[in-house]
């Protein structure tokens, strides 16, 4: 009784602090937008002829191909912990499935957002080789004339996406809680990173598909009942 008290307190201030960081990072990123940083961006990997990285082993091989498999296989273990109880054993079932939950939704939000954007990737553009015309992803329903489907970063989802473990691990296994936001925070970068130097997506794109993911990830932890303890990001 006296350490659920106790607890009330520490509850009741994540909320707060886990919006305040979001809205605060939510600026940063429309500071971002406004500041067409974006074409800077890219123009540093990228000419008349192209990216010359786009085809190289490094950026789709290992990134693009290598992050996709790693995607499948982080995928594959959450299915595999809803399955088998004595994995992981003292982390509990409701975790498990939300854990599960959290993710799909994530990469669920994140794929409706590009099926009905109409923001080109940037070696779309004309000055890439392309056809299109640089236009924010912000004007909504204005076409740039290229392929479009292209914003948020559905490459960058592949670890993003992933960050709910970080919440669904922590009462249990902190150590192993803090580490996997590490690596999804580190994969994702990585991702972003080889898919601009291959002219798939600009850093933005890939900036806010981690806001969104973050966003999603902690509002189901707070809309659930039993109440997750929040890792650092939380």
């Amino acid at each position: 009784m006296q350490t659920e008290l106790l607890d009330r307190p520490t509850r009741a201030s994540v909320l707060p602090a886990g919006v305040l960081a979001l809205g605060l990072s939510l600026l940063v990123l429309l500071a971002w937008d406004l500041s067409h940083l974006d074409l800077w961006a890219v123009r540093l990997a990228g000419g008349a002829n192209g990216f010359a990285l786009r085809e190289a082993w490094i950026t789709r091989s290992l990134i693009h191909e290598g992050g996709r498999l790693l995607s499948y296989l982080a995928m594959a273990f959450i299915v595999v912990l809803n399955l088998v109880p004595g994995l992981l054993p003292a982390l509990g079932l409701r975790e498990r499935r939300w854990w599960l939950a959290t993710t799909l939704a994530c990469l669920a939000v994140i794929s409706l957002m590009k099926r009905f954007s109409l923001t080109s990737c940037p070696w779309d553009l004309a000055e890439f080789g392309g056809v299109a015309q640089y236009v924010s992803h912000w004007v909504l329903g204005a076409r740039d004339g290229g392929g479009g489907h292209c914003f948020p970063s559905g490459h960058a989802s592949a670890a993003f996406a992933y960050l709910a473990g970080g919440w669904a691990l922590a009462k249990a296994y902190p150590r192993a809680a803090r580490a996997w936001v590490l690596a999804c925070l580190g994969l994702g970068v990585v991702y972003g990173l080889g898919q601009m130097l291959r002219g798939a997506h600009y850093p933005s794109h890939t900036m806010w598909t981690a806001w969104i993911c973050w966003a999603v990830t902690v509002a189901a932890a707070h809309a659930d009942p039993w109440r997750l303890r929040r890792p650092v990001m939380g």
